[in-house]
């Protein structure tokens, strides 16, 4: 072993620790595989597993509004697939985002797809304002420290983009990995009529609401937010105002970080595109108090009721199961949402309910809130 030149990720596990970093969310890179292979082994960190990077942001923002401390550690592509959800959720509300990220493209890259982001990235970083550190080599792993800090200190992203000369001379803790068995029973029958839909979402939204006490609600972006906020506007709403598809990634990373009920008022849509239900299946054990309601009315609806794949061709309960998801269940008039609501902590979460609605929004108001006042109220309401 030669000294100063081994131990990288071993350092930057030990700064993660020293930060107080508590979940760790990741979607690995094969030249950043040894830190990956220790953050999956550590028992210092609650590790999730992302099938999407922008989840990772959306899961980061529900712990950071839980009072927790995450660092998303991805390839630097993610980042182009991130950027959208990174600017709409993190920037907009003031969430604090570590973004450990191995800075592919620009240090003997043999993959040409890595290249043209990768080498753009410091450019694209600086036009859109975001905070960033460049690590060339092991000896500014430290950098590693003020990044997340800065982070923190800041409730803002922060990247750093890692070279993948930083790694070179470490060990690959990950050889001769053995893998537990993979061989499991997979059985399922089902059997759904779906029914013309009777309640608008509006209508879905009031019953649930009858039934909010102290429990947490993350509420999808545009008019269901806008509805939530006509029926019973309270400061643990969280309202989404924008990043399409990370509703359910929100409430995840809430349910990861306190022991109140977690309501995720979620879309069809939304939930087709952001891939999370085999993520929230995979935190099962840490997420029992998380329940997703998924108003489907099969439209996009904030955008001029176009059809999903959900109206015609998508059981999203079926959906939901394939994902993993366990306890499920499915209301399509109001008597069974609100039978539904009644019997729903007889059975341990996470929890999905598909709901059946009708296409249409409701005639409502925009929410008189900005961003930071919804953040900080919710935050104020949830933490004390």
């Amino acid at each position: 072993m030669k000294k100063g030149r081994q131990g990288a990720a071993w350092r930057v596990i030990e700064i993660m620790k020293e930060c107080d970093v508590d979940i760790v969310l990741t979607l690995p890179c094969e030249k950043m595989k040894t830190l990956f292979h220790l953050v999956a082994s550590s028992q210092d960190f609650c590790h999730v597993p992302l099938t999407r990077e922008e989840n990772g942001v959306g899961i980061a923002a529900g712990v950071f509004l839980g009072g927790g401390r995450p660092v998303m550690l991805i390839q630097s592509t993610g980042l182009g697939n991130s950027i959208n959800a990174i600017m709409s959720l993190s920037v907009t509300y003031g969430m604090a985002l570590p973004v450990l990220a191995s800075w592919r493209g620009v240090h003997h890259e043999k993959i040409p797809a890595q290249i043209p982001l990768g080498r753009a990235l410091p450019q694209v970083l600086e036009a859109l304002g975001l905070p960033y550190t460049v690590i060339n080599d092991h000896t500014e792993v430290k950098l590693v420290r003020d990044a997340i800090l800065h982070a923190f200190e800041n409730e803002a992203p922060h990247v750093v983009l890692i070279s993948p000369r930083t790694w070179e001379d470490d060990p690959n803790v990950g050889a001769g990995v053995k893998f537990p068995a993979r061989r499991r029973l997979s059985a399922l029958e089902y059997s759904m009529e779906i029914r013309e839909p009777e309640m608008t979402r509006f209508d879905a939204i009031k019953v649930i609401s009858e039934h909010l006490s102290d429990e947490v609600v993350v509420s999808n972006i545009g008019v269901p937010s806008k509805e939530l906020f006509a029926v019973k506007d309270r400061p643990l709403n969280f309202y989404m105002l924008g990043s399409l598809g990370q509703a359910s990634s929100i409430g995840l990373g809430l349910a990861l970080k306190t022991k109140r009920e977690v309501f995720v008022l979620d879309g069809d849509g939304a939930l087709l595109m952001s891939g999370v239900l085999p993520t929230v299946a995979d935190k099962s054990e840490a997420a029992r108090n998380l329940t997703i309601f998924c108003l489907d009315n099969g439209t996009w609806g904030s955008t001029g009721d176009q059809p999903t794949h959900a109206y015609h061709r998508i059981d999203m309960e079926l959906l939901a199961k394939a994902s993993g998801i366990k306890n499920t269940m499915k209301a399509q008039t109001e008597e069974e949402l609100r039978e539904v609501l009644r019997s729903l902590h007889e059975v341990e979460g996470p929890r999905f309910v598909h709901v059946l609605v009708r296409p249409g929004n409701a005639s409502v108001g925009n929410i008189p809130l900005t961003p930071t006042e919804i953040k900080d109220r919710f935050r104020k309401a949830l933490l004390g």
